[in-house]
């Protein structure tokens, strides 16, 4: 059987039809429940929200830097948005070759992330490095008291740990071992069927590339 779409770090925001991955910490809560239900008042509303949704929603936790829970070459499409750039460059070589792996040859890979020529150039306009910082997400202030030390050390860090433009994300993607890389406007893919995939998704400031699996 093909799992013929998939969404991997589809955080709040699943994909109907296709098969949705994340890796936080609601999601695999909500796949253990009975942790979820003794921890229930340890979390915030916000994250029991998110963990309803992830059960009415059927997402699935995965890590997807060690290994997406699909057999080999069954995935015709695997979207990603707004995933990659949590990953340092090691974990994002290790997420295309599972993508690779999951993939089936001619499946297409879809991703989307901040588009930093757009970021610079909003700081050349307004020469705010403070702003800068903010807008790209690049840091967050240091976890300050027990709950926010306790809540980095099961979650892990959430900001940015990279930064692609149009050049950058065709070189890695073409090392990766992908072929016909390109960088596409927002509405435009190359996939066949996309179904209810959301082609505008952050629109005004994300880069969007797709690319083939040979």
């Amino acid at each position: 059987m093909i799992n013929s779409r998939v969404n991997v770090g589809c955080g709040a925001n699943p994909t109907p039809g296709y098969d949705n991955f994340d890796n936080s910490f609601s999601v695999w809560l909500a796949n253990h429940p009975f942790l979820s239900a003794a921890l229930s008042q340890g979390i915030s509303k916000q994250q029991r929200e998110f963990i309803v949704l992830a059960k009415n929603k059927q997402i699935r936790w995965a890590n997807a830097t060690k290994k997406i829970p699909l057999p080999g070459r069954r995935v015709q499409v695997l979207y990603s948005s707004h995933m990659l750039e949590h990953l340092d460059p090691h974990e994002a070589s290790l997420f295309l070759a599972e993508a690779r792996r999951i993939l089936v040859p001619g499946g297409v890979l879809r991703l989307v992330v901040p588009d930093f020529a757009q970021q610079i150039a909003q700081y050349n306009k307004e020469q705010d490095a403070d702003e800068f910082l903010r807008y790209t997400n690049l840091t967050l202030p240091k976890p300050r008291g027990l709950v926010e030390k306790l809540k980095l050390m099961i979650v892990g860090m959430r900001h940015h740990l990279w930064a692609y433009d149009a050049n950058s994300m065709i070189r890695l993607l073409s090392a990766a071992g992908f072929q016909n890389a390109c960088i596409l406007q927002p509405g435009e893919t190359t996939i066949s069927d996309p179904g209810q995939l959301n082609l505008y998704e952050r629109a005004e400031w994300s880069l969007f590339a797709e690319a083939t699996n040979p």
